[in-house]
């Protein structure tokens, strides 16, 4: 007997828009794990986010809605991807 595994959906859509490079809002967060003038790593809905930059500023973190604003200049955006027995490190 074959079993068909469904794909759950998030809990939380997860978003991102940025604006001209400096205002990123992103939905679907589910924690911060850090963040500094220079970057930030985001876990959301999606996978683990890392943003980088300079400048940057956290202008709002709603934990209950699951939305974070940042402000400054974003320089790059990338997702690490889960591997066995943890989250990969570049």
């Amino acid at each position: 007997m074959e079993r068909k595994m469904e794909r759950q959906e998030p809990l939380r859509p997860h978003r991102l828009v940025l604006e001209g490079r400096e205002k990123l809002r992103v939905s679907g967060v589910e924690a911060v794990d850090c963040f500094d003038e220079t970057g930030a790593v985001v876990c959301t809905a999606a996978g683990r986010l890392e943003v980088r930059g300079e400048g940057l500023k956290m202008l709002d973190l709603s934990k209950e809605g699951g939305e974070l604003l940042l402000e400054g200049k974003v320089s790059a955006l990338f997702y690490d991807e889960p591997r066995k027995g943890g989250w990969r490190r570049k």
